[in-house]
């Protein structure tokens, strides 16, 4: 199909980038073709269909051609636009970190309802942080909190530093690098989590955007996808504060498995919150 607006123009990028990416069966390919090139042309969508005869210039356009080629390839589009929307907060992306999911919002209602005294100075711990996401998210909620997140990677560490003065939380936020509690002493009245929970053999079987490219050890769960959780039972208890819980993120088939585990280490399981497809997410614990 031909493109109605003259070559060089915003109407034309984007009509030859909608044909493209709808080729690859790429869902929703006009609203990925301006979310992309609005950001080549730092505007916003809005901008763009006011004005389809705009001329695009040069170097904006070699951007476009420079992402809209990644995207072809399977690139998450979070990790083009460098940012993604997460609770009331927008957080810097990248490859060091899983892209932050509207499932995962479901820890942060789950932890919300918990009988928690949101003017006091709550401590908690954010254990895998990645983006920072669910600590930030908390924080935002509750005024007087302190938390600190932790992640094996240096690079997430340093990137959820940056979200929290990105949303104005760096004064009650610290962030480390480390393998879990290691390098932490203390307890906390609220532990979350979003450990890796994908079986080893099933990462590859997943959408090709999350398989090739978003980080596999935050992904691998290990052969039947309850190694972390293993490790978070026998440790948790050291960092539960007299009252405190844990909200975990669990696999939509998980809820079974990973309670029966926390039981088995003591643990007394409150509920599982479902996410809005109706599947196990937020496993409460204390």
């Amino acid at each position: 199909m031909e493109c109605a607006d003259p070559a060089g123009t915003v109407g034309a990028f984007l009509c030859r980038a909608g044909q493209h990416l709808r080729a690859a069966a790429i869902p929703q390919p006009r609203m990925e073709a301006r979310m992309l090139l609005a950001h080549a042309l730092n505007t916003d969508e809005a901008a763009l269909l006011r004005e389809p005869r705009q001329p695009v210039a040069p170097e904006a356009a070699r951007d476009f051609a420079a992402m809209l080629e990644r995207r072809l390839q399977g690139t998450p589009m979070a990790y083009l636009l460098g940012s993604a929307g997460f609770w009331t907060l927008d957080l810097e992306t990248s490859p060091d970190t899983l892209i932050p999911r509207a499932d995962t919002e479901t820890l942060v209602e789950a932890a919300l309802e918990l009988p928690l005294d949101r003017e006091a100075p709550l401590r908690i711990l954010d254990l895998g942080t990645g983006t920072g996401a669910l600590l930030l998210a908390l924080l935002s909620e509750l005024p007087r909190a302190f938390g600190i997140g932790v992640d094996l990677v240096e690079g997430a560490a340093r990137l959820a530093g940056r979200n929290a003065a990105r949303n104005g939380l760096a004064e009650r936020a610290a962030f480390v690098t480390g393998s879990w509690d290691d390098a932490l002493s203390g307890q906390f009245d609220l532990i979350v989590s979003n450990p890796p929970y994908i079986e080893t053999d099933a990462i590859d079987g997943l959408m090709p955007e999350v398989s090739r490219h978003e980080p596999r050890t935050a992904l691998d769960g290990g052969a039947d996808g309850l190694v972390a959780y293993r490790l978070l039972a026998e440790r948790l208890r050291d960092r539960l504060a007299p009252g405190g819980h844990a909200v975990l993120e669990i696999g939509s088939d998980q809820e079974v498995s990973v309670s029966g585990l926390f039981r088995g280490h003591g643990y007394e399981v409150l509920g599982c919150r479902r996410d809005l497809g109706g599947n196990p997410r937020a496993l409460v614990l204390r």
